[in-house]
């Protein structure tokens, strides 16, 4: 068994569709752990007893976090070691567990990372859009209004943005992308690493027109929009531009190079510039 003086966390993460995406380090900690932390207790309980694993399971979801956390907490403080899992994939990706990490961090409980598989990474791998920079903006808005004022604020992003999407949102979803965006490159991942896996690409009227023409998508849907084209970019004033980075979260100084590096200038000319404006 594994065991220390304070007890240690184990982000694990686990299958996101193929129960055979899981890595020997990963059954390996679940196997020694004292108890496993879960979303749904019958969903982890199936991955358990396919790998032939018994340990006592805990529910840890949205509704429960708060008062779940401290808990688990105290069982941590106690000496006990815990795994903390989703339904599919990586923990606190777009999924609970960010309270029960921090304040792990702020007590000083070891936290460690158990590397696996991750729906946003798998989607992107394969997706055939740049990857050398990315946004993962979880899921987008339900409302019509604030869908169309994130992808807004995306606009001048100089990299690829990469959502989740529910099936029954996803038409809303693409005419947004393609009215605010423009045609833009889309990939759609769906049912990744399952029985019906499948990536469509196509700018959103195309993948709206196919759409049309099948019966209503269902499973999980990762959506990914490629870059704009630095054309577009460049046409859009620089102090625009750094104000809409810095929105999307950017941070300044790099959103400084970005501004630079699309007009073709150094970073001490846009710095001049942005602060005669001041």
């Amino acid at each position: 068994m594994i065991r220390s003086v304070s007890g240690k966390l184990y982000v694990v993460a686990t299958p996101i569709g193929n129960l055979e995406d899981i890595t020997l380090r990963a059954l390996r900690i679940l196997r020694e752990v004292d108890q496993i932390a879960c979303e749904d207790t019958r969903h982890t309980r199936h991955l358990l007893d396919r790998h032939g694993i018994a340990k006592p399971l805990v529910s840890y979801h949205e509704h429960n976090e708060q008062a779940r956390a401290e808990e688990l907490l105290r069982e941590l403080e106690g000496g006990k070691n815990i795994a903390l899992v989703s339904d599919a994939g990586t923990p606190l990706i777009a999924d609970p567990g960010y309270r029960l990490v921090a304040q792990a961090r702020s007590r000083g409980v070891t936290v460690s990372p158990i590397p696996g598989a991750s729906a946003l990474i798998s989607a992107l791998s394969a997706s055939g859009l740049p990857t050398d920079s990315f946004f993962f903006g979880g899921f987008l808005p339900a409302r019509k209004t604030h869908r169309r004022k994130i992808l807004e604020e995306m606009k001048a992003y100089p990299a690829t943005l990469v959502f989740y999407e529910a099936p029954h949102r996803i038409v809303e979803a693409l005419s947004d992308i393609g009215e605010v965006l423009g045609p833009r490159r889309v990939t759609l991942g769906r049912e990744l690493t399952k029985i019906h896996e499948e990536f469509l690409v196509g700018d959103a009227s195309e993948l709206l027109d196919g759409l049309a023409k099948r019966p209503p998508l269902k499973g999980e849907i990762t959506l990914m929009i490629g870059k704009g084209e630095a054309s577009a970019a460049n046409a859009i004033p620089m102090e625009t531009a750094f104000d809409q980075l810095l929105k999307a979260g950017v941070p300044r100084m790099e959103a400084m190079k970005t501004v630079a590096r699309d007009r073709g200038l150094s970073k001490r000319e846009v710095y001049q510039k942005l602060n005669e404006r001041e």
